[in-house]
C-alpha cells in the first residue's frame, strides 16, 4: 500500500462468525466506506435468478457481472443494506438459498476475476472496512490490519438461526448446521480464492464473546498499526 492509497481493515472469516456487524460497526467508528463482498456474490446470484439466466450459463452470468451496479451501506445491528442497480435488495438476497447459489458462483475464477473490480472500487477515501473470505489473501492483500474472525460451527448455526427467524425465514437449527458444515469444506477447498486466513492476519475467536468486545479489539488493533 502506498501512502497515498486509503488504509484497509480486512475482516475474513465463515459465515455466522460475527464479521458482518463487526465491520459495519468498524465502518460506523471510523468513519470509513464500507464493502460486504459476500453480498457482492449474493447479489450477482439475485441478479441471475431475477433475469432467468441458467447457472450453467456462464457468458451470460459474465455479462450481468460486468453490468451490475452495486453498492453496500452499513446498518447494524442488521445485515448491511445493499442496493442492486438502483433498488434496495437487502432482504431478498439473504436467505439460505441465496447464499447457496452465491457460494457456487463464487468457486468460478472467471466469475471472481470480474467481480474484483467491483470490489476495489470500493476502497475510497478515508478508508475501508472490507468483510469476506479472501479480503486479506486476494482482494486486498495490503490491508493495513487483516482480522481472520472464527467461532464455532454450532455459535455460528444459533446466530444465523436467529438471524433468519426474525427476518420470518422459515428455517431448521439443524439444517443450518449441516448446511454451514457443508459450504465451510466447499469454500475451504475450493481452488479458487479459498477461506483461509493470511499468514499476517490476526485470529479472533468470537464464541464467546460479544459484538462490542470483538469490535473493541479489532479498532484497539487498527488505531495501533495507524499509530492514533
Amino acid at each position: 500500500m502506498t501512502s497515498l492509497e486509503p488504509p484497509v481493515l480486512a475482516l475474513d472469516g465463515p459465515s455466522g462468525s460475527g464479521k458482518g456487524t463487526v465491520g459495519q460497526r468498524c465502518a460506523q467508528a471510523l468513519g470509513w466506506n464500507y464493502l460486504d463482498s459476500g453480498a457482492v456474490y449474493r447479489a450477482l446470484a439475485y441478479t441471475v435468478l431475477k433475469e432467468d439466466i441458467d447457472i450453467n450459463e456462464l457468458d451470460r452470468i459474465l455479462k450481468a457481472a460486468r453490468e451490475m451496479k452495486f453498492e453496500c451501506r452499513p446498518a447494524p445491528p442488521e445485515p448491511a443494506e445493499i442496493w442492486i442497480n438502483g433498488s434496495c435488495a437487502a432482504d431478498d438476497i439473504r436467505g439460505e438459498e441465496m447464499g447457496e447459489r452465491a457460494s457456487h458462483l463464487a468457486a468460478n475464477p472467471q466469475i471472481r476475476s470480474v467481480l474484483l473490480d467491483l470490489q476495489w472500487d470500493a476502497r475510497r477515501m478515508p478508508g475501508l472496512v472490507a468483510d469476506g473470505r479472501d479480503m486479506g489473501t486476494v482482494v486486498f492483500p495490503g490491508a493495513i490490519l487483516k482480522i481472520y474472525l472464527i467461532a464455532t460451527p454450532e455459535e455460528r448455526a444459533r446466530r444465523r438461526y436467529n438471524q433468519l427467524k426474525l427476518k420470518a425465514f422459515d428455517v431448521s437449527l439443524a439444517a443450518l448446521f449441516q448446511a454451514i458444515q457443508v459450504r465451510d469444506a466447499r469454500d475451504s477447498e475450493r481452488g479458487v480464492s479459498p477461506l483461509a486466513a493470511a499468514d499476517d492476519a490476526v485470529t479472533i475467536d468470537s464464541s464467546d464473546l460479544s459484538i462490542d468486545e470483538v469490535v473493541s479489539r479489532t479498532l484497539d488493533l487498527l488505531h495501533n498499526r495507524l499509530d492514533i
